[in-house]
């Protein structure tokens, strides 16, 4: 890009904050009326709620306001592009997205849609497509090249099925073809995909794996998720929860940002939120069956115990390891005994307990959970550097 060029995105900033979101919801629209094959890939859920719209009207505002500097982002990239990888988006299918995103800003622009501006936006949207391609050309090939990886989707036998509490149930997979699979760092996740008959195509969706990585099986444990209004949220889990040991689904390669390095030596403090737990449990396991057994204080919130998986689990390790100390909060206590305390998380109750040398502090959970925890943290002095989080669904937050 040249330097007009790049003035005229930023001119167009004030216009992005204003008038993104309807943009961007046009561009869905557009796209996926005369691409419905693509809607095998998009998260239609996040459609109907609007969540993707502002999820990606909030990218392109900070790609053009760092326009003159776009590697600034790079953290942010490379983690759509795990997204991206693990939905296998190939590059041709950038073109689709271009060609309808230039076509909806001149569209709802109209008149001021000028021949310059056009120009400027494709050469944008050009280049940040390309670094994008790169990213994601490189994460294809170091897993594919990985002892037990593969590009794409790979059918998965659900071997077993394990209700862990009223909400969630755990699902043990399996490759058909009985080959070798993937190794994974703790807190990454998979991409399933199921044929969804409501809605006459396949659905994809991220689920954590919640388990130590193993070259047998893959677990990923589901909240059947009850939706409160039309909206097909709650789809895909629903249907994992009606299928049975035997049935098959397609599951991508492990991928994903946020992840504990098992080689480490930092101590980890998890902070979970509801089914936000499933990569921390993966992180314990995974602790428990290294040589350091590097010290651990995990921090869970639910609604109470009925809905807490792996509570059973949690307390034998809590009670047979000195490596690990956990804390449970519960918004209702049960009426017998319980270690529990009443109420949402409190990190300055327990800071005492959290504040650690060198460790490194994990949050996983609901948006506004990782925020509120967030904020907790950085106020009682945590360095931000040090702090990481997963946000189930679009990306959101911006954090860091």
């Amino acid at each position: 890009m040249n330097a007009s060029q790049k003035e005229l995105i930023k001119a167009t900033v004030p216009i992005l904050k204003t008038n993104g979101n309807d943009l961007i919801t046009y561009f869905y629209q557009r796209m996926l009326s005369n691409n419905p094959e693509l809607k095998n890939i998009f998260n239609m859920a996040n459609q109907a709620s609007g969540k993707q719209q502002k999820a990606l009207s909030g990218a392109v505002l900070a790609y053009a306001e760092n326009i003159e500097n776009p590697t600034v982002l790079i953290n942010t990239l490379k983690s759509i592009g795990n997204k991206h990888v693990s939905l296998n988006i190939q590059p041709e299918q950038y073109d689709i997205v271009g060609n309808h995103l230039i076509g909806s800003i001149k569209e709802v622009l109209g008149d001021l849609a000028t021949i310059e501006l056009i120009d400027a936006w494709t050469c944008a949207y050009n280049e940040l497509a390309q670094i994008m391609i790169n990213i994601e050309a490189e994460m294809y090939q170091k897993t594919n090249n990985k002892k037990g990886g593969w590009k794409g989707w790979r059918t998965f036998v659900i071997s077993k099925i394990v209700k862990e509490s009223d909400e969630i149930n755990s699902f043990y997979l399996k490759p058909e073809d009985n080959k070798e699979i993937a190794d994974f760092y703790p807190g990454q996740y998979i991409s399933v995909s199921t044929f969804i008959p409501e809605l006459g195509h396949k659905q994809p969706r991220q689920y954590s794996l919640s388990s130590y990585s193993n070259n047998e099986y893959y677990r990923i444990s589901v909240k059947k998720e009850i939706s409160q209004n039309t909206t097909p949220d709650g789809i895909v889990s629903n249907a994992l929860h009606n299928k049975k040991e035997g049935d098959t689904i397609e599951v991508s390669a492990p991928a994903g940002v946020f992840f504990a390095d098992p080689e480490a030596k930092n101590p980890l403090v998890l902070v979970s939120g509801g089914v936000g737990l499933t990569p921390m449990m993966s992180m314990v396991e995974t602790n428990k069956n290294s040589l350091q057994k590097n010290q651990t204080v995990w921090i869970h919130s639910c609604r109470n115990e009925n809905v807490h998986a792996f509570k059973d689990t949690i307390e034998e390790l809590n009670n047979e390891n000195e490596w690990l100390t956990s804390f449970v909060f519960y918004e209702t206590l049960p009426e017998s005994e319980t270690n529990a305390i009443e109420g949402r998380i409190d990190l300055h109750q327990i800071k005492e307990e959290i504040l650690i040398e060198d460790a490194k502090y994990y949050i996983c959970g609901p948006a506004i959970f990782i925020k509120v925890q967030y904020q907790s943290l950085v106020a009682l002095g945590v360095n931000r550097e040090n702090i990481l989080y997963e946000e189930f669904g679009p990306q959101l937050l911006s954090l860091n």
